[in-house]
Formats: C-alpha cells, structure tokens, sequence
C-alpha cells in the first residue's frame, strides 16, 4: 500500500491507539516527525530594557520621543515596563492616565493593543458600556498604577464627559 502519507486513510492506517490504564496511549505515524516539518521561527532577542521604560515613559507626556523611539524599534509598540510589584504599563496606558489622546490615537494607529482604560480616556462609550455590560466587574479594575477606570474617563476631559456619566450611573445603581 503506497498511498500519500498525508491523507487520512494513510493516516488513520499508520496510526495505532490503545487503551493503558485510564488514559490513552497514542502512536502517531514517523512521518509526522521528520526532518521535513516546519518549525517555528526564531524570536528575535529582547528588547533593550533601558529602551522600553525610555518608550513607556515618553508615552506619558512627550509625542515626538514617542514617534522617534517607535521608529527606532518598533518592536516597542507593545512594550510593557515593569514599575514593580506587578504594576506592569505600555506607553499606551500612559498616555491613557496623563490624558494624553495624541499619543493614544498616534500609537492605537500603528496597532497597540487598545484596552477598556483608553477607550474611557478617549471617550468612546461604544467601547465602554458593551464591555461593562458584558463584564461588570471590569467598573472595579484598576489600570496602572491602580489608577480607576474613572479617573482615566475624567482624564479625557469634554470628549469623555459622557463615558464619567455612564461609570457613575453605574456606581449609583450598585
């Protein structure tokens, strides 16, 4: 029987399962395991950690450090600092407490991961209340530095007025 090991009858034939104790043993055809697999590939090396508090810092206050740093490595984009004590932060989630929406826009433009903190900050009660609605436990989180939720939305000033609004209709019905 010379059949193309990558088709199912070739493999359901070249594969035996049998029954030990109460689990299950099986032995998958040497085919799978050759040579010929693709492996994954490599990971790049660590990012300069003096280049990832540089980035997460500049995403708190300073848009053109960010953009120049982000041009630099871009590999920084979802780069977290650690401040200690799991106090973990993006250069995102900077400039979503500092109120700082040129750099939210500027980094969730090139594709940093937008959390529930951003959207607040940014006044996007599309984002917001499906996701509290979904998870209202979430109200209760707390971004970086334990900064609230609420705190971020009053951080986005007239934009996110309706997002406060929201977050204390929530806090009077508890």
């Amino acid at each position: 029987m010379n059949e193309n090991p990558t088709t199912r009858r070739a493999f359901l034939s070249g594969t035996a399962a049998s029954v030990i104790g109460a689990g299950f043993t099986l032995a998958l055809p040497t085919e799978m395991f050759s040579q010929g697999t693709t492996q994954a590939p490599a990971k790049p090396p660590r990012l300069d950690l003096a280049l990832v508090e540089a980035f997460v810092r500049a995403g708190h206050v300073d848009l053109d450090r960010t953009k120049a740093l982000l041009i630099q490595e871009p590999g920084l984009l979802n780069a977290t600092w650690d401040w200690g004590g799991g106090d973990w932060e993006t250069a995102l989630g900077g400039a979503g407490h500092m109120g700082r929406k040129d750099i939210a826009l500027f980094l969730i433009s090139n594709g940093a991961r937008m959390d529930i903190f951003q959207a607040a900050m940014l006044g996007r009660l599309d984002i917001v209340k499906p996701m509290l609605t979904a998870f209202p436990n979430l109200a209760n989180s707390k971004g970086p530095h334990g900064i609230t939720l609420m705190t971020h939305a009053q951080k986005g000033g007239e934009e996110a007025v309706a997002v406060v609004r929201f977050l204390e209709s929530l806090s009077q019905s508890a």
